[in-house]
């Protein structure tokens, strides 16, 4: 084995070492007001829905969605603790959706 192959596998084990010991700590507190949250926009959501507001309506129910996925990704799945490169692939990731939305919407409307 190389010495180039054994200081890579050397300094693997010990970012994954790391990883372990330097755990994200987040307490139970900050989960349950998320929690809260998301409950309190899906009542929103709820509310909303069964307000006639015309073409109002989808606009108000996909900006609280948009939301409640923004609390879940930043929270739930730790995206707050990633590195920046993860953030940026999930943007990218979010502008290419909106655009379908977008293109599908328009499409739709002036039909």
């Amino acid at each position: 084995m190389s010495e180039y192959s054994e200081s890579v596998n050397t300094e693997a084990e010990a970012h994954l070492t790391e990883a372990h010991t330097h755990g994200h700590l987040v307490g139970y507190g900050t989960y349950i007001m998320v929690w809260l949250g998301l409950v309190a926009l899906t009542s929103i959501t709820v509310t909303i829905a069964g307000i006639h507001l015309g073409s109002l309506t989808l606009i108000a129910a996909m900006l609280i969605a948009a939301v409640k996925t923004s609390l879940v990704g930043y929270h739930f799945m730790h995206l707050k603790f990633d590195n920046m490169i993860i953030k940026v692939f999930v943007l990218v990731c979010l502008v290419i959706f909106l655009a379908f939305w977008i293109l599908t919407f328009s499409d739709l409307s002036f039909r």
